[in-house]
């Protein structure tokens, strides 16, 4: 076994948490799995899979819809990419894709670069069928949909390889990881978590591609916590380098083109802990360094290289019930999480 598990109370406070932010949104079960200190001392599943009848019990094999928590495989991918030499960080998209889709010359690629994808700063938008540009690349940032799609296309067109491949080549296999994938929706198995939403929200699609690309990856709380454990470990598992501690401390590291921005700071789309700001998705007592991100389904995945930590948290519901303030949730979460991890010093 890789890690020995150790749980204890320390921790009960977050515990506490999650099942708290479970009822006020409305779900219908959740899990929470915690690393400190090379072992597990939190591993809790509650409450069922759906909301219908006879539903299958929130179990350790049970996955769960990550939503844009699947970024931060996108960007070690892209890391991935970089690292062998198929792109460099700060080239051109315009070298990498068409320009069937956006609007009239000057093409808003023209000087928007993979740096700008990966941390949200490219101000790229859909705006009446068209791509077009918001802002000056850099000068600003929009958590906006099309980076991911153009980052998705330009690793597969420069390494021939999808982000599922490149996933499943480097990690999940050599890993051994068994409840990591990109589910076909109209193929789904037992151990699916239902995602329970509002009829009329319209950002959620059913999607059939596993190429990594699209919004339907399910990962149960262990393998996300242990994923996040290998950026922790920057690419060591079981001892060995099985990933070069380049590509992670690449994708872990601020890549933000202008640090002196007000804005938020992002790796390889990871979201990094610099300072504290009323916007910022990471708990102020949380330290600089640490890296998180949350998905529209509320799953959370926080890594504190502080303190040695990583935490995670999954819900099945998609987006917020009324009320929920997602925002003060999230941050509060990994307050918590970083206040019970110095109790043990």
């Amino acid at each position: 076994m890789l890690l020995k598990n150790e749980c204890a109370s320390l921790f009960e406070d977050v515990h506490t948490h999650v099942k708290e932010s479970a009822k006020k949104l409305g779900s219908s079960g959740g899990a929470l799995f915690i690393i400190h200190n090379e072992k597990i001392v939190t591993e809790s599943y509650f409450g069922k899979q759906s909301s219908t009848k006879h539903a299958r019990d929130v179990k350790a094999d049970t996955q769960f819809h990550i939503a844009s928590v699947r970024k931060t495989y996108i960007g070690f991918a892209a890391a991935y990419a970089i690292y062998h030499g198929y792109f460099s960080i700060d080239d051109s998209i315009q070298k990498f894709v068409e320009d069937s889709h956006v609007s009239p010359s000057p093409s808003p690629y023209e000087v928007v670069t993979i740096r700008h994808l990966l941390t949200h700063t490219h101000g790229l938008k859909i705006e009446d069928g068209k791509l077009v540009s918001e802002y000056k690349p850099g000068s600003s940032w929009a958590y906006r949909g099309p980076s991911i799609e153009l980052l998705a296309t330009i690793i597969k067109k420069t390494t021939g390889k999808s982000v599922a491949d490149i996933v499943k080549e480097q990690v999940i296999n050599p890993a051994g990881f068994q409840s990591t994938e990109w589910i076909k929706m109209s193929q789904p198995h037992s151990k699916i978590s239902d995602t329970i939403r509002d009829t009329d929200n319209v950002f959620w699609t059913e999607m059939d591609m596993v190429d990594g690309s699209g919004m339907n990856m399910y990962v149960s709380a262990k393998e996300l916590a242990l994923w996040g454990y290998l950026h922790l470990k920057e690419g060591k598992w079981g001892g060995k380098q099985i990933i070069p501690k380049e590509i992670i401390q690449m994708a872990t590291s601020i890549q933000t083109p202008n640090t002196n921005l007000p804005i938020h700071k992002n790796g390889f789309l990871w979201f990094i802990k610099d300072t504290n700001h009323p916007f910022n998705q990471i708990g102020d007592s949380v330290p600089k360094g640490s890296y998180q991100l949350l998905g529209y389904t509320n799953v959370t995945l926080l890594v504190i290289p502080e303190e040695n930590v990583v935490a995670v948290r999954m819900f099945n519901r998609y987006g917020s019930s009324e009320g929920y303030d997602y925002l003060n949730d999230v941050r509060a979460f990994g307050d918590t999480v970083y206040e019970c991890s110095i109790k043990t010093k």
